[in-house]
């Protein structure tokens, strides 16, 4: 079954075909807990089985309106990858890595699609990602099996203080991009099969309504499967894992256009919706 996932205001819950949500504990009478992060430590099997009890099942509400947090609140690992768009490489005035380039967002930066991001940087920077959610563990998966170890799919805001970022050589990525609010991701967690072509999603980034980021997930440097499969060469992926996949040019630092309090970062990846966050000081 399909899955689409939602934290609808600290409940885990999933999203039928016409956009109502339905409490997991609910749906499942119990056999899943209300909790979004353990609900997706389940894995992939479980919440496909909860999915097949959405045939009959009446929604608590609409999800459009609906309070929503960060589907993954409190992962074991949050992965993010940098330099993995050609043209965020040249922006940067840096040259394509051989390898993945691999930092961490503490877990503790993440929030919900449209919570305030408060700006405690002068030079806070936006970079909208595709987020990968894994689904079942995950260790030395090859290339042409990793999706089936993907839950599913999200938006996410690689929010980075680039003056702590380069405050220190080699760079203080995981500092940088760690700060409290500096990881939104949402609005919902969407299964693979939703989608046409998960390895070619358009994405986009506004500032106040103007462009700043635009491009396709097809023009990742290392696609979605080829990470999963680099990661868990190296370590065990656990459901419930994040791995931000990377940004394409348009950032910030490459215009000094850094974010402002009043600012409205729009984020969206085809298929899977739009995150609004308002900047605050």
């Amino acid at each position: 079954m399909s899955i689409r996932f939602a934290n609808v205001d600290g409940r885990a819950a999933l999203v039928d075909p016409d956009g109502g949500w339905h409490d997991l504990e609910r749906l499942t009478a119990g056999d899943l807990g209300p909790d979004p992060t353990s609900a997706t430590r389940a894995g992939t099997d479980a919440l496909r089985a909860a999915a097949a009890l959405l045939e009959g099942s009446t929604a608590d509400g609409p999800l459009e309106g609906a309070v929503l947090g960060a589907p993954v609140p409190e992962p074991r690992s949050c992965f993010a990858i940098g330099l993995n768009y050609g043209s965020h490489a040249a922006e940067s005035g840096m040259e394509v890595p051989s390898v993945p380039v691999v930092f961490t967002k503490f877990p503790s930066c993440l929030v919900g699609p449209h919570d305030d991001v408060v700006l405690a940087a002068t030079a806070a920077d936006y970079e909208v990602e595709l987020v990968v959610v894994v689904g079942r563990t995950a260790r030395d998966v090859p290339v042409e099996q990793a999706w089936d170890h993907v839950l599913g799919l999200t938006v996410g805001q690689d929010i980075s203080d680039r003056a702590l970022q380069f405050a220190a050589q080699p760079p203080h990525c995981d500092l940088g991009k760690s700060r409290d609010t500096y990881g939104p991701t949402g609005p919902v967690v969407v299964s693979p099969d939703l989608l046409d072509d998960p390895d070619d999603l358009e994405l986009w980034c506004e500032v106040d309504g103007e462009r700043r980021q635009h491009d396709r997930t097809s023009s990742l440097i290392v696609d979605v499967p080829h990470l999963v499969a680099y990661l868990s060469s190296i370590l065990t992926l656990h459901p419930g894992d994040l791995v931000f996949t990377g940004t394409p040019d348009g950032v910030g630092a490459a215009s000094q256009q850094f974010l402002r309090p009043g600012d409205v970062v729009t984020s969206h990846v085809e298929g899977i919706g739009t995150m609004r966050n308002t900047c605050v000081a």
